[in-house]
């Protein structure tokens, strides 16, 4: 089939003092034009179902229509400043899925619009599109013969016009999951997220204790989103403490380096899906 065969062409990114890793280059990927032009049409109709059924988190403030990135930065201040009137510091933190648009799992992807109440016809529509999909790659004069690429979706609009509405899709699941167990275990953290990135964020007067509720939020997040084949970028994770006092304030160190020992358990994990299966 013509629409799943694409083209990748590796491009180096500038200023790099090395290009002996992956993240040195960008893959840009061609595809059908009038096969894009179907996932538009597509698009459309997943967008407006999922938002029908409300399963789309509402956390969730990008990657359909009317959710920017904007609305990140309008509700993040709205959630400093009514800090403030309380008397009480916003402490964030900012984490970053690594790799995201490659790893996502076809098949998870078609369960996931069967059980938002899609048409079997949909799902059983994308187990076939997602999968059997080849590339071939191009660097400089060099080309190769066509590889298999059964998981991950375009990262840019540009390449696929699905690829906004599928990865909310596969995360809305996630936070469905996340926000469950927080409240099972009375974590006082609310989420931003925006595609691959997102927020942690926790009010308190005593930065101690919310460093305290984002450090479990991380490894919860960790764990949920390993069972889900993806992992978070520790090198880009970054706290930040918002507070209205002129003082100094007396920060405590959050290491998220040490994620052994008290995971909560698979059992519960287990529980919580099936409340939203």
């Amino acid at each position: 089939m013509h629409f799943k065969v694409s083209l990748t062409i590796i491009i180096s990114k500038s200023n790099k003092e090395l290009y002996n890793t992956l993240k040195a280059f960008w893959s840009i990927v061609l595809l059908n034009t009038i096969g894009k032009l179907f996932e538009k049409v597509i698009r459309e109709r997943l967008q407006f179902q999922a938002i029908s059924n409300e399963f789309i988190h509402q956390c969730q403030l990008d990657g359909l229509k009317q959710r920017f990135t904007i609305n990140t930065d309008i509700t993040l201040t709205y959630f400093v400043c009514s800090g403030w009137v309380r008397n009480q510091i916003t402490s964030i933190l900012a984490f970053n899925i690594m790799q995201f648009f490659s790893l996502l799992n076809h098949r998870l992807l078609s369960l996931i619009l069967l059980k938002v109440s899609f048409n079997s016809k949909i799902s059983f529509f994308f187990q076939d599109y997602l999968v059997g999909k080849k590339t071939s790659y191009y660097w400089n004069n060099f080309s190769s013969s066509s590889f298999h690429i059964d998981i991950g979706v375009g990262q840019e609009l540009a390449l696929s016009a699905l690829s906004p509405v599928l990865s909310t899709l596969y995360l809305s699941l996630l936070f469905h999951i996340f926000e469950k167990w927080l409240k099972n275990l009375n974590i006082p953290v609310s989420i931003l997220s925006f595609i691959d990135n997102g927020l942690f964020i926790a009010q308190n007067k005593s930065i101690v204790y919310s460093n305290s509720n984002l450090f479990y939020s991380y490894k919860i997040m960790t764990f949920i989103l390993k069972k889900f084949g993806l992992v978070i970028e520790y090198e880009k994770t970054e706290v930040f403490h918002f507070s209205r006092s002129y003082s100094i304030l007396n920060l405590q160190p959050l290491n998220l380096s040490t994620l052994g020992g008290l995971h909560p358990s698979i059992q519960e994990f287990l529980e919580i899906s099936r409340l939203l299966f």
